[in-house]
């Protein structure tokens, strides 16, 4: 009834569509129950970026009440960035719709912190006890941006 190439070439597509969806299943386990911003209301800078980048603005952007009380020791304070938020983050106009800083795009230790912080919130630990990690972990590569 099928030949031989075509019973290949259906295994075939079976095996990438068990894969494709095994991967999705995982990323979103690594993510854990983070909340996170949807990427497709990331702009197309975040959205060719690294996935961990990827992943820390979308985590960052959702979660300012945690992340404006998370430092970052890049030396962004001196233009302006008063958290870690403000390394992905310019600000929410009275609509909610996002600008997105630039900042993080190349710069590690703001994502680091960033990945950091979410590691730690999905092992259970408190949004304090993610901040005196980063304090204790980055505060010597410089001072806090938090005022």
């Amino acid at each position: 009834m099928f030949s031989k190439t075509h019973k290949l070439l259906f295994l075939l597509i079976i095996v990438v569509l068990l894969s494709t969806t095994i991967s999705a299943c995982s990323t979103q386990s690594q993510l854990g129950d983070l909340h996170m911003l949807a990427m497709d209301q990331m702009p197309s800078e975040v959205k060719s970026a690294p996935t961990t980048v990827q992943t820390a603005y979308q985590f960052a952007s959702a979660n300012p009440d945690v992340m404006k009380n998370i430092p970052c020791y890049c030396g962004c304070g001196n233009i302006g960035h008063t958290s870690n938020y403000s390394c992905y983050v310019s600000g929410v106009d009275d609509k909610g719709k996002i600008t997105f800083d630039n900042h993080a795009l190349g710069c590690s230790i703001c994502v680091d912190i960033t990945q950091d912080v979410m590691r730690m919130l999905r092992e259970g630990k408190s949004p304090q006890d993610a901040r005196a990690y980063i304090d204790s972990t980055y505060s010597k590569y410089g001072t806090t941006n938090i005022p």
